[in-house]
Parts: C-alpha cells; structure tokens; sequence
C-alpha cells in the first residue's frame, strides 16, 4: 500500500510539472508578443510543444526530480529543478539546429521559458510546503503542552517545525547560551535566552516539558540542565544521536525521556575517517566475540566504511543470530558471513581463515566477568582468555593477517583478580608474538562500558523497577565509564594507528563514584532516596576499589590522537609465550589456590591482597 501511494504521489507530481512545462512554453510566447501572438508564430509554437514536452519529461526523471517530498522541499530540490531545465533548454536549441534551421523560434522565448519554468515548478513546491506549514505562521493558538527546545542549531529547527504538524506540542521557544540570539527569532520560533535561568523562563512562560536538541552542549551542562528541571519538576526530553537518526530527517516519534546514559555521555570523538577506510574499504574483517555488547558495535561500525566481507564468530549461537537478523535487515554490499565457534578451535579457525583470508582482525572474545572467573572457573579463565588469544594470534601469522587489534581491560592493570590477569597475559601474548615482518598486533585497553551487559547501570535499572534496595558494593568505589559506540570507535581509531606491539590507552574521562551514579539513577527515574534505598553489599571477590590505566612502571606517549596514548609497558619475548603455553596446559590439573599462586611468576604486577589493602 505504500510504495503504491508514494508512485501515485510521484505521478501527480509528474503529471503536474508536465502541465507546468506547457503553461510556461506557452507563457513565454504570449509575454513576447505582449499577449497577442502572430498567427505563425502560433503554429510554430503548437509544432514544437511536441518537441518541448517529451524532452522535458525525460529530463525530469533523469534527474530525480521525484526522489525529494514537496513537503520537505529545499534548496537542494531547487538546485536539482535549475540543473534539469537548464540542460534540456540547451539540448532543445542543439536539436532545433540539427533538425531544422528553418524553424523560426524568438531567442527571447529560450530565455523566457527556462526561466517561468524554474519560477513555477520552484515556486508550486515551496507554496505548497508553505501550506501544510501554515500552524507555523498561524495566529491561531494550539492547545498542545508547551515545549522549549534546547538548541539553535539545525536538528533543533526541524524539530521545532516537525512539531508544529503535531496536536501534542506547542513550541514556546528555544533556550541556547549564545547570548547574541537572546530575543531574536529563528523559523518563527523566539529565542527566550540561555538555559541557566531555567526557572525564570519556566515561570514566566508556563512550560512543563523540555527537548534537549543539540550535540554540541557540554555534559556539564547536560548534568545541570536535568536536575535544574528535576528540582523545576519539568520533564526532560531528548531525540537520538546523529549517528542514529539513519531516515535522515527527525520524526517526532523519535523523542524519548532522558536516562543515565545521556547523562553519563561523553562529548562526540573525532575519527581519521579517511585511514579507517583505507585500512577496511574492500577488505576483508574478521569479529570474534562479534555477538557482544563491544562485538556487535564494532560489526555496525566496520559496516559504514565497506568492507568486501564480514565474518562475524561468537560462541554464543543465541548472539550470533541475534546480530545476524539485526545486519541483514540493513541494506549493504558486504558479504555477511555468521560463524558459531570457538577461538580455540585451531582447525576450525584455520579453515576459516583459508576460505576468507581477512585482512584485519578485531579480537574481542573473552571472559570479563570479574567475580565469576575468581572462584571455579579459573582454568577456563585462562582457557578463553589466554590460549584463545594466542590462538587466533596464531592464526592470524599464519595466514598473513595485517593487522590484529586485542580489545583489553584497565582491569589487565595491576591486576587483583584472575580476569584481569588473563587480559594482561593476553596483551603480552600479543608482545611476544610481533616481529617485524607479519601481523601487527595492537592492543587497546579502556573501562567499562555503558548499557553492556556486564555494566552495573542494566542492574541499578532493574533494582529501581522492583523497588529498591539499590545495592552498591562500596561507598568509595570508582570505575571509569566510555560509552559502547565510542570505545568501539576508538580501538578501530586505535586499529589503523597501531604499527605493532603498541598498548593503547583511551581517555576514559574522570572516574565516576558508583554511589553518585546510583543516587543520580534515582532522581532521574523520579524517586527520592527515601523512597528507593541504597544498600552496601562489600566488594566482591577479586574487586578493586578503583580501576587503573598504567602500571606503577608504566608510563604513556601522545599520539596524533587526542583520545589515545600508548603505555610504555613492560613486553616479553617469543620464548616466554610458549613457556607460558607449556604452563597453561599443565595448569589444567592444579587447584585454584596454587595456580594464583603461581600466577605471579608471569604477572609480576599480579597482587590478590591489593584489594583488602585499599579497604
């Protein structure tokens, strides 16, 4: 039904321009002999409107005229209607010149009919887009909840437009801290001044609701904006990023209540999109871990620079899928290929890596669990961590891959649990690999991430559903915070920068106390403290009170990047990573106890008594 409306629409259009193209030939003969046109002047006129027509009407749909909406007509439609008349005026006096000479057309009519043409078809789309925009103009008061909108910028004037169209809405305004827009009007819209009289606006004109509008406010900002509204009791709206508002234009149906994640935001990170494209555009990339919060995201950002191919591994079946239904509802030439495996499946891998010969590794399958990994699961521990990343680093040598990015942890920093020693073992396995002749192994390491499904924030959501308690392991504990698309963004970054054998390091921000975060978690969801609790539970096994980025002997470099330094870690050699398989595989049979033991031998930073210390 509606790709039937929308070719009804584009044939009234159609049908509409070609009644424009005749009124405007016809027009400009009766301008050029003053409305009284000579007899054989007319029959010349009648003649060529058979030429002029059918000529038009190829030049409309060659130049997709009909792709745009009359409704959202712009500038870019008007360039479009000049680019298209202006050729088919110049073909029209070649083809007049080639196939009669004797035909006596007024070089003034050439001149007139383009430019009535470009007046009237321009004109009719603006006209109408006018009249289906009339509330915007309108006297008229609309008894929709008065909105102001934060933000001047151009995402802020469709929306103030889009709602408009709506009975929900009335727009009072916008708010911005330019002061030199204070008073003036933007599309009709007033700029009532900055968002730091909040409460001064918010009484003088009456609104209850407000829409952040804008990517460019600081998250300072952004913090007091919402608990000024709190205190104001005003609700709080938001619209996605750019980079999700994919239908290329805002609806209003993509307004959404703001959550910790907006808050928690950081500002937008800047990519060398030119080196990301050269090192995937055309390649073949390879995603293990692909089905995972950091996996996926990483799959969905690969995608945007055009890869040949796709390989998306994960030992999760249920994940694979997941990912698969996701990436296949999305239009792309990329060969999309799904695998369920194991890393540590060498055959497998090396089948695989024959049949696909990827050029670019992203290695983020691992065990990340802290508390999980410390009792029980030990062996597996280092299973999936260590020997899988050795491995498919294997693998990749092997098959000449170019570039191989591990995705590490701060956690891998002086670490007090066995995961985070895994992950340094894992970054040194990498060390000892590199040479100077094949893969160049790159590790990135950053904190954690928001909305994954490890983070603390989907617990704290679930706790504040049921009720409360919110339970907090520690009063005074820290953890630094990156948001999924951004770390995604940055180990790519990181990826093309990286020569080989490099540890980098992402600017994770200031660390975040958890208790604040639970408190604010809270009041955004429209509790008090008193109404939903929070509880201490005692840090977990293996748990830091803080996370760190350096070892006490490390220190970092700057890279063209302002996101980005390298850590001057400590590395190994090739010797001491088959030392270190040889001790993996006997290590299967011992206890826990005495392989945490012996771990210090191969992490020398590694200290299980660290974290009672901090206490």
């Amino acid at each position: 039904m509606k790709k039937i409306s929308l070719n009804l629409r584009s044939s009234l259009a159609f049908g509409f321009d070609i009644i424009t193209a005749a009124v405007a030939w016809c027009a400009a003969y009766l301008l050029r002999f003053n409305f009284e046109i000579p007899s054989e002047h007319y029959i010349v006129m009648v003649q060529t409107l058979w030429l002029v027509l059918p000529l038009q009407a190829v030049s409309f749909i060659s130049f997709g005229l009909y792709r745009g909406i009359w409704r959202y007509a712009s500038v870019l439609d008007l360039k479009r209607i000049l680019l298209t008349i202006l050729t088919s005026t110049i073909i029209l006096v070649v083809l007049l010149f080639i196939l009669n000479t004797t035909i006596n057309i007024p070089r003034s009519v050439l001149i007139l009919d383009p430019t009535l043409l470009v007046l009237m078809m321009g004109g009719s789309r603006f006209i109408y887009r006018l009249i289906l925009e009339r509330p915007l103009y309108s006297l008229k008061l609309k008894q929709g909840k008065p909105v102001v909108i934060i933000g001047t910028g151009y995402t802020a004037i469709t929306l103030a437009k889009e709602l408009t169209q709506s009975n929900v809405w009335t727009v009072v305004g916008f708010l911005d801290d330019d002061q030199s827009l204070y008073g003036r009007e933007i599309s009709g819209f007033k700029v009532l001044g900055g968002f730091s009289n909040l409460a001064q606006h918010s009484q003088q004109y009456g609104f209850k609701n407000l829409i952040l509008a804008t990517s460019k406010l600081k998250h300072s900002d952004r913090r007091s904006i919402l608990f000024s509204a709190k205190e104001l009791s005003l609700e709080v709206l938001t619209i996605p990023s750019a980079d999700d508002l994919i239908s290329g234009r805002l609806i209003v149906s993509q307004i959404r209540p703001v959550d910790v994640l907006d808050l928690l935001g950081r500002d937008t990170i800047k990519l060398d999109n030119s080196g990301l494209l050269k090192m995937i555009n055309g390649s073949s990339v390879f995603v293990s871990g692909a089905g995972g919060s950091i996996g996926s995201e990483l799959c969905r950002q690969i995608l945007r620079y055009k890869p040949k191919e796709l390989i998306c591994l994960d030992i999760s079946e249920q994940l694979i899928y997941l990912l698969e239904q996701e990436l296949k509802s999305e239009f792309t030439k990329t060969i999309l290929t799904f695998i369920v495996g194991d890393v540590k499946h060498v055959s497998r891998l090396d089948k695989l890596f024959f049949q696909h010969r990827p050029k670019v590794v992203f290695h983020a399958a691992a065990y990340k669990h802290v508390p999980l990994m410390e009792n029980e699961n030990v062996s597996e521990a280092f299973n999936n961590n260590v020997l899988g990343t050795f491995i498919l680093a294997k693998a990749s040598k092997k098959w000449n891959v170019d570039k191989f990015i591990l995705i590490s942890t701060d956690k891998a920093v002086n670490p007090t649990n066995v995961m985070g020693a895994t992950k340094r073992l894992a970054e040194m396995v990498c060390q000892g690999l590199q040479d100077k002749k094949s893969t160049h192994f790159v590790m990135v390491r950053f904190g954690n991430v928001l909305g994954s499904s490890g983070s603390v924030i989907p617990k704290f959501q679930q706790q504040i559903a049921m009720g409360g308690p919110v339970t907090v392991t520690h009063p005074e504990i820290t953890r630094f915070f990156m948001s999924i698309p951004e770390a995604a963004q940055l180990v790519m970054q990181a990826g093309f920068m990286g020569k080989g054998g490099e540890i980098f390091v992402l600017d994770m921000g200031d660390p975040i106390r958890i208790l604040d975060l639970a408190k604010d978690m809270i009041r955004l969801s429209g509790f008090t403290e008193e109404e939903i609790k929070v509880e201490f539970s005692g840090l977990r096994p293996g748990e830091k009170l803080y996370e760190e980025l350096l070892a006490n002997d490390e220190k970092t470099m700057p890279t063209p990047h302002e996101k980005l330094r390298i850590a001057s870690a400590r590395g190994v050699e090739k010797k001491w990573v088959s030392a270190l398989i040889k001790w993996i595989a006997v290590m299967q049979k011992k206890d826990e106890q005495t392989i945490k033991v012996e771990l210090k031998r191969w992490v020398k930073e590694y200290d299980a008594t660290l974290n009672s210390r901090k206490i």
